[in-house]
């Protein structure tokens, strides 16, 4: 059974697998497959009208099957990799062990933003930036730029105090879980505020390039994974069914032609969390 671990409690040797997994993945040719499959669900998201990995209440489950599907790719290069989870209410400066050079490497230059250490760094030559929606072919952040703060832990325990996923309208307007986790419910929080404060390609909708995408969606799907422990016997999704725009418990989430919200909602299946 995989195990999702805290980036902060990793080994070494943790760390340097991770690493070499997601730079193989990269130098085959699929990890830049996932880069614009999130550009694409983000542009049919904003643009379409229909919410499927974002803005809605499939975001979750959405975002757990692009994760489990990400994790499969680095396990076949090593077995022994799974996606850290970066708790961010606790490793929240620019000093915390996540932008150490063994792991993701720091914030930008002040020139252009771009990350000049660790092994992502387009002059250590293993990190171009291939699916862009600018001209950079490097990977470039500004830790705390546009917003000073990440979200904290008081934050995280009045959303996963909500008793209820997700209500309607089922869109940025929508209270609950779901909508106050990802941010849309009160605008630069949680989620999107992550996103925010890291800049650079996480700000955009080719987001994964930073390889930080995956450790802070690992943290927001321990998040939900918290939050149906801690409500059992509340519905673990809605809207159950006959919505539009939106995804029902039962219907299929592009891209995938055999996953829904229903098929994710237990996480144990696939991997846990230590």
């Amino acid at each position: 059974m995989t195990v999702r671990k805290n980036q902060a409690n990793l080994t070494a040797a943790e760390k340097k697998a991770f690493v070499d997994a997601v730079l193989e993945v990269k130098r085959i040719g699929v990890y830049d497959e996932f880069v614009a499959a999130h550009r694409l669900r983000f542009a049919l998201d904003m643009n379409t009208g229909v919410y499927v990995g974002h803005f809605g209440p499939s975001f979750l489950p959405w975002h757990r099957k692009f994760l489990i599907d990400f994790e499969n790719e680095l396990q076949k290069i090593d077995a022994s990799v799974s996606i850290p989870y970066w708790d961010w209410t606790v490793d929240n400066s620019v000093a915390s062990s996540i932008w150490a050079p063994d792991l993701l490497g720091g914030t930008g230059r002040p020139l252009d933003d771009q990350v000049m250490d660790g092994p992502f760094a387009y002059s250590a030559g293993k990190w171009p930036i291939n699916i862009q929606v600018d001209t950079r072919p490097f990977l470039a952040r500004n830790l705390g730029h546009r917003v000073p703060t990440l979200p904290t832990r008081a934050q995280v325990d009045a959303a996963l105090a909500i008793p209820t996923y997700d209500s309607a309208p089922w869109s940025d307007a929508s209270a609950g879980f779901r909508s106050t986790l990802e941010g849309t419910a009160a605008y630069m929080s949680m989620h999107n505020r992550v996103h925010t404060w890291i800049w650079g390609q996480m700000e955009t909708s080719v987001s994964p390039n930073d390889p930080v995408f995956w450790l802070h969606h690992s943290f927001v799907d321990k998040l939900w994974a918290d939050w149906h422990a801690l409500h059992p016997t509340s519905a673990e999704y809605l809207p159950a069914g006959t919505t539009p725009n939106v995804i029902d418990l039962n219907d299929t989430m592009p891209p995938w032609t055999n996953t829904t919200p229903q098929s994710m909602l237990d996480h144990t299946q696939f991997y846990t969390y230590a």
